[in-house]
């Protein structure tokens, strides 16, 4: 009989450089290993973002980690200012798809000034005393990690400053350490160019679509003239009424629609429809990644409050102007985010070079992946002694929950030191393109 999950909440200070002032709770969830005496060292979930909470991920103990819980106890901490760790947001409006470029960041500015937090104690450092306080207050011994995207940079920091306390690591979509995640146009584009010549050597999605490149440029230079104003049958309510394709929400949404190897292949269904006049398959798409009705949503605030003092201080002028360039990703999005930068004013965190991880890590990458490519798990994988890297070609961000991948999960956790055969990665299958609004060809 399965067991059910057990909650607990973790005092932590706001500031470890003064214990002794003001706290945070941190919500913490354990799902019992299904054996009654389970293995000594659980696997701790890392969530990605930053600003994803790890009981937003409790979907993935089914998915991904139903066999590696046969055994391990897994626990899921939802990081400070995510979930249930007093989750800092701004919470999308019912009416943000009628706001300019320059409304949503003023609003956005305000929710910023109105949360009054210290919100440089938000730090990916902080975070990492946080996961030894839960060790800790647990009374475990040497534990087990697996990190998703942001998670993966965590989870290192967690290896780094405390390596006699992982026994091995498992990391899905790995962020580099010099990795600045802001600069992520080369990496986009190369997945969007990817997208775009798979389609040209598929017959049935060329002969739809044979002129997309030309008219994703197109639609690119409509929107980058300013706030593009659709008057579209709103797809909640399907009322006529006006709506403002920004270039931000636009190029959000093409870049989100590239994580996922099965909603990309509706991505030149959506262009096409959009260049042709038909907004609203674009438009629900949108909706559905930043639906003001879930709560499930990355923390904004958290996610800036990390990016700002992490990120956007190695963000040269140098650095913006290349990783931009022939990118649809442009910088005028690194520029907003400075701007939003300076709204938060948390102080920059001081990068140092990474050093050596000696634990085994299991690393995954997706061919497709438009933030996490496998170039950046290999530039990880030069600061580890024992690390096993497998590549799925046609995926995107993200392959614990894909084809044989939780197996291979719970095989390495069982023997970190063992190699590992990832044939099976291989039978992964491709998606079908969407052709028409009925969705995927057969």
């Amino acid at each position: 009989m399965e067991e059910g999950l057990r909650c607990l909440t973790v005092a932590v200070p706001s500031s470890y450089a003064a214990p002794g002032g003001a706290q945070i709770k941190l919500h913490v969830t354990i799902a019992p290993a299904f054996r009654e005496t389970p293995k000594a060292d659980p696997l701790f979930v890392l969530a990605g973002g930053p600003g994803e909470g790890g009981s937003d991920l409790l979907p993935l103990l089914d998915r991904v980690f139903s066999r590696v819980r046969a055994t391990r106890d897994i626990v899921l901490i939802d990081q400070r200012g995510t979930g249930l760790s007093g989750k800092l947001d701004c919470p999308s409006k019912p009416n943000e798809e009628i706001m300019s470029e320059e409304q949503a960041e003023a609003d956005l500015m305000d929710c910023i000034a109105r949360l009054n937090k210290p919100l440089g104690d938000y730090t990916t450092a902080n975070a990492v005393q946080d996961i030894e306080r839960v060790r800790t207050t647990l009374k475990l011994g040497p534990i087990n990690l697996w990190g998703g995207s942001y998670g993966t940079r965590l989870g290192q920091a967690y290896l780094r400053a405390f390596p006699a306390n992982v026994r091995a690591a498992v990391l899905d979509g790995v962020a580099a350490p010099d990795q600045v995640i802001p600069a992520g146009g080369k990496d986009a584009q190369a997945a969007l160019d990817a997208l775009f010549t798979q389609c040209a050597a598929d017959q049935a999605c060329h002969g739809a679509y044979p002129n997309l490149r030309q008219e994703f440029a197109a639609l690119l230079e409509k929107v980058g003239h300013g706030n593009l104003e659709l008057d579209v049958a709103d797809p909640r309510t399907a009322q006529q009424r006006k709506l403002k394709m920004t270039n931000t929400r636009f190029l959000g949404t093409v870049h989100s629609i590239l994580y996922n190897p099965v909603t990309s292949r509706s991505l030149p269904f959506l262009l096409h429809s959009a260049y042709t006049g038909r907004w609203e398959p674009f438009v629900t798409r949108s909706n559905a990644m930043s639906d003001f009705s879930t709560d499930t949503s990355i923390a904004t605030v958290m996610h800036l409050a990390v990016v700002c003092a992490e990120d956007v201080p190695r963000l040269t002028p140098e650095l913006a102007n290349e990783d931009a360039k022939g990118s649809f990703m442009s910088t005028g999005l690194l520029k907003d985010r400075a701007r939003m930068c300076e709204a938060m004013k948390v102080p920059a965190a001081r990068w140092s070079p990474p050093t050596r991880i000696d634990a085994p890590v299991l690393m995954f990458s997706g061919g497709l992946d438009p933030v996490t490519p496998p170039r950046r798990a290999q530039a990880a994988a030069k600061d580890m002694s024992h690390v096993q890297h497998f590549v799925v070609a046609n995926a995107g961000h993200g392959i614990s929950t894909l084809g044989c991948a939780p197996r291979l999960i719970r095989e390495f956790l069982d023997q970190p030191t063992r190699t590992l055969n990832g044939a099976c990665l291989k039978d992964i299958p491709t998606a079908s393109f969407q052709i028409g609004p009925a969705g995927p060809q057969p």
